[in-house]
Order: C-alpha cells, then structure tokens, then sequence
C-alpha cells in the first residue's frame, strides 16, 4: 500500500473521554538484577571502523561494561478480567503512549482484542557497542529470552495479570532497531511469538559482535533466511517512509539501505507465501510520528486478524 503525501493522525489516536481507558503502570529494571543482559555501553564521541578486509564487519574498541537502567510500561486495559488469561503485545523502545491510546480506543470498538501492552525500554545507547545494539540487533533468540524469563515474570506478578502462552495471541512491535528486534523475537521464537509489526526495520547489517553464521546481520532476513528456510507461522507488518535512512554511518558495505530493506522483506515474504502488509509512505522519515499516528490503528487490526473477539 502506498500512503501519502500528507499523514493526518487516524481518529483511533485521540484520546476520547467516552471510552474506557486502561491503566499504565510503570516500573524500572537495573542491570544488577539480569542474568542474560549486565550491561554494556560504547563511550561517548566514539563509533567504530570499517574492518579494511570486510567492509561488512565493524570493528568496535570503545565499547565496555557498563550498568543500565531501563523503565517498563504495562498497559492493563479497562475491560480486562484481573487474573483472566490474556493476550498481549510486547513493544520496544517503551514507553509507548501511542500504542496505549489505539488500544484504549480499538478495544472499545471490538476491532482488537483485549490485551495486555508491555512496553520496554532500551538499556541505553544505539547502535554497534551499545546495549540497545545488542539487545536488538542480534540475530539470536537472546533477547526474547530475556523478555520471557526476566520481564513477563515481574509484569504478571506485580499487577494480577496472566499472560497466554498461545503464541498466537503474542505479538512483537517496534521501530528501527525496536522494529528488528520485534521480527529476530517471532523468526528464532515462533513457538512464543506469531504477530509482529515494525516501522522502518532495521534489516539492514547492524550486528555487533559480527557472526559470520549471519554475516550480514538483520539484512540476512532477506537475503538468505527468509528465502531459504521454511515459511514459519508468522505474520508480519511493515512500513517504511521515502525519505528514510541511507548509511547513516562510516560503513558503506551496501547493506544500510532502510528503504531498499523494507522493499525487500516485502519481495521475499511475498516469495514465501506469508501473510503480510507493507506500507510505503510517501513524505515520511525514519520511524517517522506521522506516519505512525495516520497507520496504527490499522496496522494494529490487521495484525490480530483471526483472534477471537469477545462480543
């Protein structure tokens, strides 16, 4: 789908004083209390250099350990049965207020279901070296193992909520990197996570420490893992805008594309047969907050196409 060139917000993403609206609760992680992630940061000015054999491999040197903090938001919808199992969506770079307005005004209208939003921030930083870099931008299924065993624990023990199991009622969202991540948590987890949504994915070579089983990092989604393995059981939406990233960094190994990323992942789902959406936005930058207020609500219904809804 093509939308543009000017992005009023969808009606969905005003707060209405008729509708039911949920409840955020918010909470703070440290890194002294993780197990998978004690924290790494890369030192202020400082980035990395192209390896001169592999323009493909960032060599990082600036990058140590380093303590964090991250906050977390739990959006508990008026409608929700306290201790009732329920679906729920996972988001990245929390918290997301957006995200907790569509539902609040999706759910009322019985276009999505009753669900629980965990949003979650990063653990600081961007990029190669950083902790949000390594966090989102592995290709691995560490970061979901985080979530399932570090986060979902707290959230369902602190506000009386009970999270299904059912993988398709679990689903991922998230932009640029919070984008790769969302998809990395579905393809190497399926059996956790089938519905993923992602502005402006980072499918582009942005691993750090580089893996030469996935030497391209995220870009490998379209290059080699979506077109030569099995399809999995995923649904997936997509948008990028026209004026997104291009090498936004010293690298230049042809896989920094954002745009001819998302373009891409469109061709090869396609390929594969997967049920998917891609949204190509006219007059819109990376992540860009006009994109994402006029696209949302839709983009959230379409994902939960097939759930039940309780009428």
């Amino acid at each position: 789908f093509i939308v543009g060139p000017t992005h009023a917000p969808a009606p969905e993403m005003v707060v209405r004083d008729d509708v039911p609206q949920g409840t955020v609760y918010n909470f703070t992680m440290s890194s002294a209390d993780s197990r998978i992630y004690p924290g790494i940061a890369r030192e202020p000015g400082t980035f990395g250099t192209p390896d001169p054999t592999n323009p493909a491999r960032l060599i990082v040197t600036t990058s140590h350990p380093a303590p964090y903090t991250r906050r977390v938001a739990v959006y508990v919808p008026k409608q929700y049965v306290p201790a009732a199992e329920a679906p729920f969506i996972v988001g990245a770079d929390g918290p997301d207020a957006m995200l907790f307005t569509a539902l609040d005004n999706l759910i009322a209208q019985k276009r999505v279901p009753v669900m629980i939003a965990i949003s979650i921030g990063n653990g600081s930083g961007d990029a190669q070296g950083s902790q949000r870099g390594l966090e989102y931008d592995t290709m691995s299924g560490v970061y979901a193992q985080f979530v399932e065993t570090e986060v979902l624990p707290l959230v369902e023990k602190q506000y009386n909520v009970r999270l299904t199991k059912n993988p398709d009622g679990r689903a991922t969202m998230g932009g640029s990197s919070g984008g790769s991540a969302a998809l990395i948590m579905a393809w190497y987890h399926p059996e956790l996570y089938r519905r993923v949504l992602a502005y402006s994915i980072t499918t582009v070579n942005q691993q750090w420490p580089h893996n030469p089983e996935t030497p391209g990092g995220a870009w490998e989604f379209h290059r080699t893992l979506i077109p030569n393995s099995p399809r999995k059981p995923l649904r997936i939406w997509l948008a990028v805008g026209d004026r997104d990233l291009l090498n936004p960094n010293v690298m230049r190994d042809d896989m920094h594309d954002w745009v001819l990323a998302s373009q891409r992942m469109a061709h090869v789902l396609a390929e594969k047969g997967y049920a998917y959406q891609f949204s190509f936005v006219k007059n819109a930058g990376h992540t860009d907050r006009a994109m994402k207020q006029q696209t949302l609500p839709a983009a959230l219904e379409w994902l939960w196409r097939g759930y039940p809804i309780a009428r």
